[in-house]
């Protein structure tokens, strides 16, 4: 495999807190790799090591085929970066916002010029060009953000939570012009809650909690494997489910006022549970990346 990023048993610690631990994976070139996993998992402490902001405390991380420690200026020009922080300068104008930044890259001003128009065009801003930042939307704001990361032409770019606060409907135009950049070859690293936005994008992800790897898989293979085809909930169920359940040999998980039932081919099943169990309300649906993220990670709140 042609790795964009090859990780292996990464380590970052601040303190006594270990965020990440003995974390490996590798991303191809072309691919949109996601990581997911709850708060406090360590999904930004990874990528912020992957992008040259925050060293490692241990392990080898290779981007490009360049270890980041020693090559971070030819790292980082070859990459685009989208951090969950608007940190767009609020003095300027959208359109200064890009032209400032293509600084950075010493692009000469005429091509800076050129690209910014052409990204706001593709993102959708063209028409608020001349708009300060803080007369902007959420929706504008992280379009804006992924325009200039999109600048200098990169062959990954990294998001860090792209979509987070964001309507239905920027949140479906970011992911649609994510789903084009994936289509021309661009390399994708994302990190995200949003489990329909995993399996929408992500060609294979991880899921890590603690700062460690839990799994690693294409969505529907995750979910196939963790999961099944079919859930079937019951709401408020009658005495005598469990035991039922166990003497089938079903997988569920019992959550108080909830059963949550693994099955493979649930018509059977889910008929005879409807007529002896169900009084508050049956409902079996397809199951999902956020089935397996629960049954991994666990239901309870984190800080």
């Amino acid at each position: 495999m042609n790795a964009v990023i090859r990780a292996e048993a990464l380590r970052k610690t601040f303190g006594k807190l270990v965020a990440v631990d003995d974390l490996s994976f590798s991303i191809a070139s072309g691919e949109c790799f996601g990581i997911l996993g709850p708060n406090g998992a360590g999904k930004t402490s990874t990528i912020r090591m992957v992008y040259g902001f925050s060293p490692l405390t241990a392990g080898k991380l290779r981007v490009f085929g360049l270890d980041v420690t020693e090559n971070p200026r030819a790292v980082k020009a070859r990459i685009g970066v989208c951090q969950q922080e608007n940190n767009l300068d609020p003095e300027l104008t959208v359109l200064q916002n890009l032209l400032v930044f293509a600084r950075y890259f010493d692009i000469a001003a005429p091509e800076a010029e050129r690209r910014s128009h052409e990204l706001l065009t593709f993102m959708a801003l063209e028409h608020r060009e001349e708009s300060r930042v803080p007369d902007l939307s959420g929706g504008l704001l992280r379009r804006l953000v992924m325009a200039r990361a999109l600048l200098n032409r990169p062959e990954l770019l990294i998001l860090d939570e792209p979509t987070t606060g964001l309507d239905p409907q920027s949140r479906h135009q970011v992911w649609e012009r994510l789903e084009e950049l994936r289509a021309d070859g661009l390399s994708i690293l994302l990190t995200t809650h949003n489990m329909d936005e995993a399996s929408r994008l992500c060609d294979r992800l991880i899921i890590m909690d603690g700062g460690r790897l839990l799994v690693e898989g294409k969505p529907a293979e995750l979910v196939l494997h963790h999961v099944g085809r079919h859930i079937l909930e019951i709401v408020d169920p009658v005495d005598g489910l469990a035991e039922f359940l166990g003497k089938r040999q079903v997988q569920y998980e019992n959550i108080g006022h909830r059963i949550i039932i693994s099955i493979e081919d649930g018509s059977d099943l889910y008929r005879e549970i409807s007529e002896r169990f169900c009084s508050g309300g049956c409902a079996m649906r397809m199951a999902t990346l956020e089935d397996v993220f629960l049954r991994l990670t666990g239901r309870e709140l984190r800080e």
